[in-house]
């Protein structure tokens, strides 16, 4: 390796390094003021809203009947991939403007919810913990075998009476531990539902009335909007979400909808209570949430056109065991939105750490078009493609750590790649264009480059279609319908 490489390697690894000690930096801050605020002078704020919150449980109720699921939207049938014309590959590739409809703005992350109050630490005689599971990762809060109760029955006075107990001071430990426990793993608000049940399950029992309430409460206490229902003598923690998610019945309260967790009843009754500054669950997943690692195994993918762009890459199967979990989504009625929830999902640490320095080792000194080409040759032709209905039963979007360690992917799950590895690398500006059927990308180069490109704002992206094989950047794949296309713009 010649002395430029070298220090383009070097340069490379040492942006990577202080990225990811920022990260790290970022959440010790945000644990250090966690506890600062937590020393604070408490006062009584949040006890009187939960006795507020219990004396709603034992009257505040009302029959709700479920709103249908929205089923994932029909799009066209999917274009398959397109091998590019050889005779095309010397033909210089002029300027062509494409038009579009409709541009879809960028989704941004929101600050994760708060306590309403800060939760005190209470000093105990005798500290017992219960240690529990998440996707294979050790966790513990301050919980003891005399903190387990039980509920004779789902009438209001049980679960107001309960609801009580769990407000009372010996359960702020392990709110603050639950709390601590999102920061440290870095958990999205999914993560941190997810992480609750898990706990409330393996602690009063799976899916018994009790592990929902403690689970509601936990949830609640943390800052987040929630509901409970009743049905048939079962409770359900009914889950408020900015987000439509698709194929699960919702409940529709105040114009606010709210999912049940493992719900197939269509009438409940609901209680209606709030409580103060609670805000509704987002499923934008703005850092990769950090578990133990369980890896696979090594997978080898090779660019067909560039013989040094070939990677080496072990994935980590519990990470990829919880993006299983997650729920397809749109904001409003726009499904356009759902592509951008994966694109602007960052890789993991592991996953950066192995492909980016082979990756940059073969663009570093490249012109911004020979570097993105390379890309793109990469995405085109390193992966096998495959119809989601064939290998999932229906429509599925893949997150970009997805693609690289399922055997199959599609033009969606490219397109998310494509866009994080030139936003990554190259630092380029990356939007997403969507056909009936298909999905590509279009790039903003800084230097002069020609091709097919779609003007946003008198900005210039050219397109990249990563299931158009051996197509350079610039070039469309044939009958696209160019006149009802949607951008969609990203971080």
């Amino acid at each position: 390796m010649d002395i430029k490489r070298k220090l383009g390697l070097s340069i490379l690894l040492g942006v990577i390094s202080l990225a990811l000690n920022a990260q790290v930096n970022e959440f010790e801050k945000e644990f250090e003021e966690f506890t600062r605020q937590a020393r604070k002078n408490y006062n009584d704020f949040r006890s009187k809203a939960n006795k507020e919150y219990s004396d709603f449980i034992r009257k505040a109720w009302e029959i709700y009947l479920a709103k249908p699921e929205i089923p994932k939207p029909k799009d066209e049938p999917p274009v398959p991939p397109t091998p590019y014309p050889k005779d095309d590959k010397d033909e210089p590739i002029e300027d062509t403007p494409k038009p579009y409809d409709e541009v879809v703005p960028v989704v941004e992350p929101e600050a994760q919810p708060k306590p309403v109050d800060p939760i005190r630490e209470e000093p105990q005689p005798k500290e017992e913990t219960f240690s529990f599971g998440f996707f294979q990762t050790a966790c513990k809060v301050r919980l003891g075998d005399n903190q387990r109760f039980s509920l004779k029955n789902t009438s209001k006075n049980a679960l107001a009476d309960a609801w009580e107990r769990l407000a009372s001071s010996e359960y702020n430990n392990v709110i603050r531990d639950c709390l601590e426990l999102r920061i440290r793993h870095r958990l999205c608000d999914w993560a941190y539902l997810l992480m609750l049940q898990e706990l409330s399950d393996a602690y009063l029992g799976k899916g018994t009335n009790e592990s929902t309430l403690l689970c509601a409460y936990l949830y609640c206490q943390s800052g987040y909007q929630m509901r409970l229902g009743l049905g048939n003598n079962k409770l359900y923690l009914m889950v408020a979400s900015k987000h439509q998610i698709y194929g699960r019945p919702y409940w529709e309260i105040e114009g606010m909808s709210y999912y049940p967790l493992n719900c197939n009843e269509r009438s409940l009754e609901i209680c209606g209570a709030s409580f103060p500054k609670e805000q509704p669950l987002s499923l934008l997943v703005a850092d990769i949430p950090l578990f133990a690692e369980q890896l696979s195994n090594t997978r080898t993918l090779q660019s067909e056109h560039y013989q040094d762009m070939k990677v080496q890459l072990v994935s980590d199967k519990n990470l990829i065991s919880f993006f299983d979990t997650y729920p397809s989504s749109m904001i409003g009625e726009n499904f356009c939105t759902r592509w951008a929830f994966y694109a602007n999902t960052p890789l993991s640490k592991r996953m950066k750490e192995q492909l980016y320095p082979s990756l940059w080792n073969t663009v570093q000194g490249k012109s911004q078009l020979e570097a993105v080409n390379k890309l793109l040759n990469f995405v085109q032709t390193a992966f096998m493609y495959e119809y989601d209905d064939k290998v999932w039963g229906g429509d599925r979007a893949f997150f970009a750590e997805e693609s690289l360690y399922y055997p199959y992917c599609d033009c969606e799950d490219r397109s998310i790649l494509f866009c994080r590895l030139v936003r990554d690398l190259l630092g380029l500006k990356v939007l997403l264009v969507y056909y009936p059927g298909h999905l590509a990308t279009a790039v903003q180069f800084t230097e002069s480059v020609s091709g097919d490109y779609i003007s946003l704002n008198n900005q210039k992206f050219v397109v990249c279609d990563p299931t158009y094989i051996g197509a350079p950047v610039g070039a469309t794949m044939p009958d696209m319908d160019n006149s009802s296309a949607t951008v969609i713009l990203l971080e």
